[in-house]
């Protein structure tokens, strides 16, 4: 399977960047792509304007394969004039004051729409178009296929893989409980769909014909084989490369994961309205002891604003991290690619 995901995607080795949702960078996705590895750049809330100057940019630092990352829209998110977000202002009031700044008046829309993003993917022409929170649309899937463009889908059950590879999608990353950020999960609510790596991946992969990439706590050349042991076709990993100095998280984000423990991390909606696993700091613990949080888009925008006011500030910003993260030594994405390759199949 191994083979099989490197000739699929072009790569020469099966490490694909977690593609970081607002934390993605030029630099440490050109990175891991000249490593030979897939690169990975998150999209979410980019217009098709900024879509395409990401993938300009990319172009120009790299000439190897990348990904593009989208979210698939799951029918709950609420559009702003379909929410009341006075409670929630109220119990994040305290982190604006501290940011020193102001709640912002409401956009005319929190994200932009699918179809402007993958009209810009489409010019963009990635190597790979990986997506979250579902299955692509057939006609998706077909006009990346004619374009030539791999897709991959991510799955948190069983039956979430089943239906990526029922989509057509070519590979599917199994995502562990373990792996930091949001949950993905598209069938059964997320906190109904907290399968281990250990236990998900070969299932999966029992499941499946596609190649299978595993996620959710491989950080190490450790990880790397226990999943290969486990019969992936490759691994995604996050934490570690994000606590790089080519990561775009900020240095008390990257600090905090080379300190987390095995258990500094839990699984919260506070950030974003979305279930999402990170270390709690006092954005987190304010917004929980509130009592109050808007519905997804809507909390993520509203958060935004004191976020982005503070950007360098470890109480304020999303310190999403997963439960492995303490295991990364390195601080530069080559060093940490190459201990990720001794872990790899001989």
């Amino acid at each position: 399977m191994a083979g099989d995901l490197q000739t699929l995607l072009g790569i020469d080795a099966p490490i694909v960047l977690g593609p970081f949702g607002g934390l993605s960078s030029i630099a440490l996705t050109a990175s891991v792509s000249d490593c030979g590895g897939l690169g990975s750049f998150g999209l979410y809330g980019y217009s098709g304007d900024r879509i395409r100057d990401t993938a300009t940019a990319l172009r120009a630092a790299t000439g190897r394969p990348f990904a593009l990352n989208l979210w698939l829209p799951l029918g709950d998110e609420v559009a702003p004039d379909e929410v009341d977000l006075t409670a929630a202002q109220a119990a994040v009031a305290p982190l604006f004051e501290a940011a020193g700044a102001a709640v912002p008046p409401l956009p005319a829309a929190f994200l932009p729409s699918l179809s402007e993003q993958l009209d810009a993917v489409w010019d963009a022409a990635p190597a790979v178009l990986s997506v979250v929170f579902g299955v692509p649309a057939p006609e998706v899937v077909a006009e990346a296929h004619r374009r030539g463009i791999r897709v991959i889908g991510t799955a948190t059950s069983v039956a979430e893989a089943v239906a990526l590879e029922e989509g057509g999608v070519d590979a599917v990353v199994a995502s562990g409980a373990e792996a930091a950020g949001h949950r993905v999960s598209f069938l059964r609510p997320a906190e109904e769909s907290l399968v281990g790596t250990f236990a998900l991946v070969p299932q999966v992969v029992d499941a499946v014909d596609i190649p299978v990439i595993a996620a959710g706590g491989v950080a190490d050349c450790r990880g790397v084989a226990a999943a290969f042991a486990l019969g992936a076709a490759g691994v995604q990993v996050g934490s570690a490369f994000l606590r790089t100095r080519q990561s775009a998280a900020a240095e008390a984000h990257r600090a905090a994961l080379a300190a987390a423990a095995d258990t500094d991390t839990v699984l919260t909606r506070a950030m974003s309205g979305r279930l999402a696993r990170g270390i709690p700091n006092r954005a987190v613990r304010t917004i929980e002891d509130g009592g109050a949080i808007a519905p997804f888009p809507a909390q993520n925008w509203l958060t935004g604003g004191f976020r982005s006011a503070a950007p360098h500030n470890g109480d304020l910003v999303s310190l999403w991290a997963g439960q492995a993260a303490g295991l990364s030594r390195s601080d530069d994405a080559a060093a940490v690619f190459a201990e990720l390759v001794r872990g790899l199949p001989r």
